[in-house]
């Protein structure tokens, strides 16, 4: 069977949290690129890495406090912007030197709260390390919204832009308000790393800004050619590191990284080819975009037979059983699960089927049963992944009849998605309408 591109994407859209992040990437990779041309010119290329030092102690603030990370992050991250830029232009303080005094401060402040409350928990690494599959409504409509706003803006206030970042002596000359025009330039800047932050984290959201620009500027030398490239880079380069991500089970944000830089390397043998031929400008220069994503393309997907991805086929082909929602199957194990659990709302109620480890532990007289499966946990350690389940609801003495398998049998579990109150906190379960033992064992440890 031959797989396509066509294929995968057919395959992706079927999850729901895929096409959330598709849309959200897509929005954010454009904020980035937009940006990226004016902060490199200004040489403030590292802001995203400082600022988003900032986002993650104001993260870890967010979670010692028990509040949503990005509604708090958001001001917090916006009003280092501006202290970045008032240090740069009214103190001796310049440039490198207040990204790294107000980055490496705010690490400091994070990591300290963090070890003294939560630890490192899994949601801090995803803000470490980006988790754009890991998103709940309410942060998709957020994302969505200021995205949206970044880019009106932008477009609105291109030509002002466009002066102050050239030349902003001249441009205040000429009665342009560089003041407040950079002060915008750090507003968006800031929403964009905060954005950016859950796509790709806190230690590689800088990459978005930087690459694109830096790409396109290797060819072309109009600003407003630059900028379109920058976009068409970021976006394609973004849907092929997803598309990566899903097939080799590769973290999203270092998969859209190294497109980034294979994108780079594309326009650096490009230019070389312009540079070497003079005469060839004007054609190098119409194929160029054009080359860009037909090489990205053949090289990250292909059209080939691929083991892997035939499995995966195979398996999206799987009709979903007569009154069953949802089935959680091997392929994006984990994200499946964490999607319910982000967006519960949405799956209460609905009757889930998926394969795993049957887990169970006493306390206090009760017995609390898991089906799981094992996947890489926070900081290296191995973590485990799936719901709890019960004939009837956890932490009652026993009264259930029938008998639950024996620990680590390799069960199937369908189960109407519940919850359950203890102790003042509300936790989500599988009330069992079937559990069997299987024969055969399915993949244990996943990835993704």
């Amino acid at each position: 069977m031959v797989y396509t591109i066509v294929d995968v994407l057919l395959e992706m859209f079927s999850f729901t949290f895929l096409v959330r992040a598709f849309v959200v990437g897509i929005l954010v990779s454009l904020c980035a690129s937009l940006l990226g041309l004016s902060l490199v010119m200004k040489r403030y290329s590292m802001i995203g890495d400082g600022l988003s030092h900032v986002g993650f102690g104001a993260l870890a603030i967010a979670t010692a406090f028990h509040t949503a990370p990005l509604y708090f992050s958001i001001p917090i991250v916006v009003a280092a912007a501006f202290l970045l830029l008032r240090l740069s232009e009214n103190s001796k303080i310049k440039g490198d030197a207040a990204i790294a005094l107000i980055s490496t401060s705010s690490l400091a402040v994070g990591v300290v709260i963090i070890s003294q409350t939560t630890g490192m928990n899994t949601d801090v690494c995803n803000y470490m390390f980006g988790s754009i599959l890991a998103m709940s409504k309410s942060d998709v409509y957020l994302s969505v919204i200021l995205s949206v706003t970044v880019l009106v803006l932008f477009v609105f206030f291109y030509n002002k832009i466009f002066a102050i970042t050239f030349d902003e002596s001249f441009a205040k000359a000429g009665g342009i308000r560089t003041g407040a025009y950079n002060m915008l330039i750090a507003l968006l800047t800031a929403l964009t790393i905060v954005l950016g932050m859950r796509m790709m984290g806190a230690m590689l959201i800088s990459s978005l800004i930087i690459f694109p620009a830096l790409s396109a500027m290797r060819i072309f030398k109009r600003f407003k050619t630059v900028t379109i490239c920058s976009a068409i880079i970021a976006v394609t380069c973004f849907c092929i590191g997803l598309i990566i991500s899903y097939l080799y089970a590769t973290p999203a944000g270092a998969s859209v990284v190294l497109m980034n830089i294979l994108a780079f390397l594309i326009f650096w043998a490009i230019s070389a080819i312009i540079h070497k031929n003079p005469r060839r400008n004007g054609m190098t220069k119409k194929i160029a975009l054009a080359s860009i994503a037909a090489l990205l393309l053949i090289t990250s997907c292909g059209n080939g037979k691929n083991e892997a991805a035939e499995q995966a086929t195979q398996e999206a082909e799987l009709s979903v059983p007569k009154g069953v929602d949802l089935v959680i199957r091997e392929k994006m194990f984990i994200a499946q699960v964490n999607d319910v659990y982000l967006n519960s709302d949405d799956y209460i109620g609905k009757k889930i089927k998926l394969e795993g480890i049957f887990m169970d532990m006493f306390s206090g007289g009760s017995r609390y049963c898991f089906v799981i499966r094992k996947g890489p946990g926070c900081c290296g350690s191995d973590g485990q992944v799936g719901f709890e389940v019960s004939w009837n609801p956890p932490g009652q003495i026993m009264l259930e009849k029938r008998e639950y398998p024996k620990k680590n049998a390799w069960v199937e579990a369908q189960g109407v998605l519940s919850e359950y109150e203890e102790s003042g906190t509300n936790f989500l379960y599988l009330a069992l309408t079937d559990l069997k033992v299987l024969e055969k064992r399915g993949a244990e440890f996943v990835t993704q």
